[in-house]
């Protein structure tokens, strides 16, 4: 498969944390905060982590269709449940 775009003309699959820091206008060090509280959805690569860009995206979207407050909190919250329900259902409903 070829492609004629280059690597500048996509848009990025993941963040650097300083990067999803910039873009939701937070401090890193927040970010790192929800990120060790499981309350941030990350990738850890070695000691490093990136955020992946979709998750910055829905963070956006929800914002703007709800016109109301993101509780990122409650959204990992609700993740590990799914997850734990899985863990323990073996994935069956």
């Amino acid at each position: 498969m070829t492609s004629n775009s280059t690597a500048g003309d996509r848009s990025p699959i993941f963040y650097t944390v300083t990067e999803a820091a910039r873009i939701l206008r937070v401090d890193a060090a927040t970010i790192y905060r929800a990120i060790r509280e499981d309350a941030f959805p990350a990738v850890r690569v070695r000691t490093r982590y990136v955020v992946p860009a979709r998750a910055v995206e829905e963070l956006a979207r929800q914002a703007a269709e709800s016109s109301g407050v993101v509780d990122v909190a409650q959204m990992a919250a609700d993740r590990r449940n799914a997850r734990d329900f899985e863990r323990a259902t073996g994935g069956a409903w």
